[in-house]
């Protein structure tokens, strides 16, 4: 098979890498890829949203299976583009996306269904989401852009004041474009957050292994929050009697309730769940593997990948049993000084060989490029340095000795990653 891999993240290298594995696979494109995935797949240069571009390198190029890895590509309809020309794409096509691509379309078929949630209200005007902040007078408050914001367009606000500067910069400065014509005024949920991927056809679903992120810039949970600064698998709040409430309140009623809304969601559905005192509630969905998740979860996935794919999109996979490999995995991203706001680029990297690894771990480029057999930063996060082991300590450890042999200018990570308070 001649698979092309869109995307050009930490998560795409993942995919590729695992996609590599299987007997099936003869060659793997990515567009646009990066300095790492290089080394993994032939990068293209073809931009993600570039729709016909994707078409036409597919045709010309007797591409078997095209992988629709982010979300804006997703949302704009990238699967049903290469689907109309006769492509196999995975993904969903853009009227499941949304569950992702609007936040008031994903609580308003919470609400309907009665998939629990927290309590919310939708906004267009500043001024009226600041009055019933300012009326309900819990804090902190969470304050939500609509649409895509990658990762970031989510404001815990902890005062009065905190809020009318969050409604501001996204309704009004319009940080994250047009995005923020709209907000979600949420009320903040307390308890552990576990992140869960899931393979769906549209009619049975199958949750991989869970994982925990950490979203926060530095330890302790302090600083902004980013797209993920590391994450582990699996998460130990996550316990199978959990696992048995989350499939039967949350999973399964999330498929009926996008077929109820003739949105047949088929790919990979991401749950950002929070196990509440009252029990798993949804924060968010993804329509896509998350990003650093796929760095802990894919590399425990023992089934072939190729094999789950083609049972999605030809809505076999009940046919097929998924296998996971037992211990736990662990990432730490680094990232370059600054990151989630201004930074440098075009940092050299160095501690790793040839192949962009080190020993005793796997590296995933998140925001590299290679120039003269050298590894530059191109990117907020640069790499995902992942480690297996029979226990979370253990994939912590390797993954910890292998950070201390990479080095670039200003690099940056946590050094609490998989500590549980």
């Amino acid at each position: 098979m001649r698979i092309l891999v869109i995307g050009s993240g930490g998560r795409e290298h993942t995919i590729i890498r695992k996609l590599k594995e299987s007997p099936k696979v003869d060659r793997i494109y990515a567009a646009p890829g990066n300095g790492g995935i290089s080394k993994d797949a032939e990068c293209v240069n073809i931009g993600v949203m570039d729709k016909e571009g994707m078409v036409a390198f597919a045709k010309e190029n007797a591409i078997d299976l095209v992988f629709v890895a982010p979300d804006d590509p997703l949302a704009a309809g990238m699967v049903d583009t290469l689907t109309a020309n006769g492509i196999r794409a995975f993904g969903p096509r853009a009227e499941a996306a949304i569950i992702e691509s609007s936040k008031v379309f994903s609580k308003n078929l919470m609400k309907k269904y009665g998939i629990p949630t927290a309590d919310y209200e939708v906004f267009d005007d500043p001024k009226k989401a600041l009055a019933y902040i300012e009326e309900r007078n819990k804090y902190p408050v969470v304050i939500k852009a609509d649409g895509l914001a990658l990762g970031k367009g989510v404001i815990i606000a902890q005062t009065q004041s905190e809020a009318k500067d969050a409604l501001k910069e996204i309704m009004e400065d319009k940080k994250f474009g047009d995005s923020g014509n709209n907000v979600v005024v949420e009320e903040f949920l307390t308890g552990p957050e576990v992140s869960v991927l899931a393979f769906t056809d549209g009619i049975s679903l199958e949750p991989m292994v869970s994982s925990k992120d950490h979203k926060r810039a530095y330890d302790n949970d302090e600083g902004l929050n980013t797209g993920g600064m590391g994450t582990i698998s699996p998460n130990p709040y996550y316990t199978p009697e959990i696992a048995e409430i989350c499939r039967k309140t949350i999973f399964e009623p999330t498929v009926a309730a996008m077929n109820s809304e003739n949105r047949t969601f088929k790919g990979c559905l991401y749950f950002g769940l929070m196990i509440t005192p009252d029990g798993p509630k949804v924060i968010e969905y993804n329509a896509r593997f998350g990003d650093p998740e796929a760095q802990v979860v894919l590399p425990r996935l023992k089934t072939d990948l190729v094999d789950i794919i083609e049972a999605v999109i030809d809505e076999k996979l009940s046919q097929i049993k998924i296998e996971w490999k037992d211990g736990a995995t662990a990432c730490v991203v680094m990232a370059s000084g600054g990151y989630p706001l201004s930074y440098k680029k075009g940092m050299e990297i160095t501690g790793l060989d040839e192949n962009g690894q080190v020993e005793g771990a796997e590296v995933f480029h998140a925001g590299t490029k290679l120039e003269n057999g050298k590894f530059y930063t191109n990117g907020g996060r640069v790499l995902g340095v992942t480690a297996e082991g029979k226990t979370l300590d253990e994939a912590l450890d390797k993954a910890y000795k292998a950070v201390k042999k990479i080095s670039f200018e200003g690099a940056h990570y946590r050094t609490d990653i998989g500590r549980t308070k």
